[in-house]
């Protein structure tokens, strides 16, 4: 037997059929038509944008990391609750553009745009991070040949990273942003080209569940910005300090206490130097806004046993949830929580089963020796922590199986 991680405090159930939203699974998947299903709960993603906007310091910005989540029922309710989207595509600047987002409240990071992708933000009037001098250079050409004045941050690899990140972004050879030692002199340049420079975008890692590591990494990504505002002689605009907010996956992980970093983060601010008074400061988040609100249904259609091993059969796989099958950056596989929806809360049998997907390959596997409640064909497994990182982040076209269907509740 191995153990699971936490199921996300949100969730009920009535008569042992899960809750999602106040609505019985039994009911969505009858409304969605089939399963596999993602189903989001905005009720979770409104508590979550809550509880940031009561912790953090007034005037801290609320950025919505897209990556995260695209679905787009889901992005056009985003665009009233937070304060702007951070993109890191054409194909997301073209999902920000629908779903209402205003371009001036769009910023555009990643390495390796191209010029047409360039060419679209700039036309458009969002903020592009510069990820090099290249990508500068580039811009800049585009925004001459175009007649517009681009705005451009740049993007800073800084000399840190984000202690205990699942995924640092920062600190030592890295493909993102530009060298903390090179960054100001490239801010310099843009301006003295004539540009609209919008400030720094400084993201240390992302992932973390320790408040201190998070406190720690805020203080010095300020402290970088301000030495970098000293070297070009002019206040930010905006300074992004990344986000880096974890949430409980596995067994023994505990929440983020956002009210210590809100606390710490006020008082930081409070005493900043004076060159970033007039400064705005944003925090991106992604997962921590939407993580938690994803359930993956995915329905049972076969129990089989294999020299004394039991499996559960579902009708997704890793093509859908390829996180929870541990082939997302994951070095040792271990369990998201699981349940069987139609039997939430039902007493767990005695007698490990380990779940499956329909995928002819042995990694796909989305629960490894787990005790759950008697569970047979047709019941609904349900995975959660399934609203960050699922249907688009993972292989759908893998064996050509049809994608997942989503429902956003409200």
């Amino acid at each position: 037997m191995k153990p699971m991680g936490p199921i996300p405090p949100f969730f009920d159930s009535e008569d042992g059929m899960l809750l999602i939203g106040g609505c019985g699974i039994a009911s969505l998947i009858e409304e969605a038509g089939d399963t596999p299903l993602f189903v989001y709960d905005l009720g979770i993603i409104k508590a979550q944008v809550a509880r940031f906007r009561a912790a953090m310091p007034a005037g801290v910005t609320l950025h919505y990391a897209m990556k995260a989540n695209p679905y787009a029922p889901l992005l056009e309710r985003m665009v009233s609750l937070t304060d702007g989207f951070d993109i890191a595509s054409g194909g997301e600047l073209d999902m920000a553009l629908r779903a209402g987002m205003q371009p001036s409240h769009i910023s555009f990071a990643g390495p390796g745009k191209r010029d047409r992708e360039l060419e679209a933000a700039i036309f458009a009037g969002v903020t592009i991070n510069l990820e090099s001098e290249g990508e500068a250079d580039r811009a800049l050409a585009i925004a001459q040949r175009l007649g517009k004045t681009p705005r451009l941050a740049i993007r800073v690899n800084p000399d840190f990273d984000l202690r205990g990140s699942g995924m640092r972004m920062g600190g030592g050879a890295k493909p993102f942003g530009v060298d903390a030692g090179r960054a100001g002199a490239l801010a310099s340049h843009v301006i003295a080209a004539g540009a609209d420079w919008r400030g720094f975008h400084i993201f240390a890692g992302s992932q973390a569940l320790d408040a201190d590591a998070i406190i720690d990494t805020q203080r010095a990504t300020i402290a970088l910005a301000a030495r970098l505002a000293e070297e070009v002689n002019a206040t930010p605009p905006r300074v992004n300090l990344g986000g880096g907010f974890g949430i409980p996956y596995f067994p023994g992980e505990v929440p983020l206490d956002i009210e210590k970093v809100g606390a710490a983060l006020a008082e930081t601010l409070e005493n900043r130097p004076a060159i970033l008074k007039d400064s705005i400061f944003a925090i991106e988040l992604g997962r921590w806004l939407v993580g938690e609100a994803g359930v993956y249904l995915t329905r049972i259609v076969d129990r089989k046993v294999s020299q004394g091993e039991t499996y559960l059969v579902v009708d997704g796989g890793l093509h859908h949830q390829l996180a929870a099958s541990g082939n997302f950056g994951t070095v040792v596989k271990r369990n998201y929580p699981v349940a069987i929806a139609n039997r939430f809360g039902a007493k767990p049998s005695t007698d490990p089963v380990t779940i499956v997907g329909c995928l002819c390959t042995p990694l796909d596997r989305l629960a490894d020796k787990v005790l759950l409640p008697e569970a047979k064909a047709g019941d609904v497994v349900a995975i959660f922590l399934a609203g960050a990182y699922g249907a688009s982040a993972s292989p759908s076209a893998f064996l050509g199986h049809h994608a997942p269907l989503e429902m956003l509740v409200e």
